[in-house]
């Protein structure tokens, strides 16, 4: 039987940085979660596909997972923090997911909240637009191929349409889908 967590619940906003008009999630977490699986619920929340690399950072401290490989040595290991480590209540923070595209989310806690008896945390209970394709070039990128899309006649609207699927709406968000992926 897995153990229940006795911390208190953090309600999280989580607002890609630089979006117009916004993309958000509004997420309910235990506050005792680790960095490394508050990565993955940002991923599943958003929609991204956890297809690159990331990091948090908090005031100038950077917290993830290392790799010399790439620079990223002297971060601290995300799997041996807490949120309630590094936040409460007001607190804000950068998620940055995928540094070639460098996609920089506003992670906000917004409340401090007792847990309720029978709820599944994580849980998304609001979000706002569809999360931009992996690979598209960051926000600037994004903005280029929503222009893309809805102009039949740029000489890469079919391109792009095949790339993302013909059915790719930038205004849907689907809260059972989210909370399908966050509790798998």
């Amino acid at each position: 039987m897995a153990k229940q967590s006795t911390a208190t619940i953090y309600q999280i906003k989580i607002t890609l940085k630089g979006s117009k008009p916004p993309i958000w999630r509004r997420v309910l977490v235990h506050s005792d979660v680790t960095l490394e699986k508050l990565h993955y619920i940002i991923q599943d929340a958003m929609g991204w596909t956890n297809s690159h690399l990331h990091q948090f950072i908090v005031g100038g401290t950077y917290y993830g997972e290392s790799h010399p490989d790439y620079g990223l040595d002297d971060m601290i290991d995300e799997r041996r923090m807490r949120l309630e480590e590094i936040a409460s209540e007001g607190d804000k923070f950068i998620y940055e997911y995928d540094f070639g595209d460098s996609w920089e989310h506003v992670v906000l806690v917004e409340k401090v909240l007792e847990p309720e008896t029978g709820q599944r945390y994580p849980v998304c209970i609001k979000g706002k637009r569809a999360c931009p394709p992996e690979d598209v070039g960051g926000v600037w990128g994004y903005e280029e191929f929503l222009e893309t899309i809805r102009d039949p006649d740029h000489p890469d609207h079919e391109e792009y349409l095949e790339w993302v699927g013909d059915d790719f709406d930038p205004e849907a968000f689907d809260l059972e889908e989210t909370n399908d992926l966050l509790h798998r």
